[in-house]
């Protein structure tokens, strides 16, 4: 497996989990109140798994090979995936206020449903440019033999930054939360 067939792969876990957290979001604009433990896995999901794991290997590893290789940032996709990481974190941050809220008071359910709506928006579109034009662009620049070297990279930041056995972990959840969100 290369580099981009390996975020490809996490792209296809991510986008699960932001069906389920759609689902979730639809029920609560229903009125339906959500079960706030889903909702602590979801956002522990998209901090660790999409934010610090799979964006951390984008941004530490292949977006500066890809500069090397010549595709820029400034002006140039990795700049606009950049742009895109950062406002996911935002949504991220207002979806942990919101959840905190909820806990609370059951309030913030609008505030949650927001959030977790401009996510989802920002981060299908994400995975879309990434997938079919910035890949294709690092598949066409990166030798296999550096695509090798990035892998090895990537294996070694994942153990580092969410531990050995977690990953495996998150895809379980995905499973289980898709098995109650999406499975009628």
């Amino acid at each position: 497996m290369n580099v981009t067939e390996q975020l490809r792969a996490e792209h296809e876990g991510i986008l699960t989990m932001l069906q389920v957290l759609e689902r979730i979001s639809q029920q609560m604009s229903s009125g339906k109140p959500a079960n706030l433990g889903h909702l602590e896995q979801i956002i522990e999901f998209l901090q660790v798994f999409a934010d610090k794991c799979h964006h951390g290997k984008e941004e530490d590893i292949l977006f500066p090979a890809l500069e090397k290789a010549g595709i820029p940032r400034e002006g140039g996709p990795i700049g606009v995936m950049l742009s895109d990481h950062s406002r996911g974190r935002n949504y991220i941050r207002a979806m942990r206020e919101a959840l905190e809220e909820l806990k609370k008071t059951e309030g913030g359910t609008d505030e949650f449903v927001r959030a977790a709506r401009g996510y989802i928006e920002l981060l299908r579109g994400h995975i879309e440019k990434e997938n079919n034009v910035l890949f294709v662009m690092g598949e066409r620049n990166l030798s296999q033999e550096e695509q090798t070297r990035l892998f090895d990279q990537f294996e070694k930041m994942e153990q580092e930054k969410i531990g050995t056995g977690k990953h495996e972990a998150f895809h379980k959840m995905i499973d289980e939360l898709s098995g109650v969100y999406l499975s009628n």
